[in-house]
């Protein structure tokens, strides 16, 4: 009788650790996301010795973002919206760029101070 108690003590036993060390190998699905940014970038070419051009202010659509050192080709951007824009580089009271120009999703424009 007491050989019966403990083969089904350790039946039981043995059936709580299998369950258990089932539900631990279980793992949730995961779902994984990001995002992309496809907005177009412009950045600037300036000749660093030329210190006024590298501190020139940047106005697109008359909105002044920064200035041009603020956004070097190679190292920095400004992301702007797709669509068209008007860009107007201003060093000194004297403007030295002004185009306007059209930039689509995922386009990286680059602009010559001189």
């Amino acid at each position: 009788m007491k050989t019966t108690r403990l083969v089904a003590h350790l039946r039981n036993l043995s059936i709580a650790m299998l369950l258990s060390a089932t539900a631990s190998c279980v793992q949730l699905p995961t779902e994984k996301q990001g995002v992309v940014d496809l907005r177009p970038q412009i950045s600037f070419k300036v000749d660093g010795a030329n210190a006024l051009l590298t501190s020139s202010r940047v106005l697109i659509d008359g909105i002044d973002v920064g200035a041009a050192s603020e956004f070097l080709d190679g190292v920095n951007s400004l992301r702007i919206l797709p669509g068209t824009h008007q860009i107007k580089v201003v060093t000194d009271g004297r403007t030295i760029l002004e185009e306007r120009f059209y930039v689509g999703d995922a386009v990286r424009k680059s602009f010559t101070l001189k």
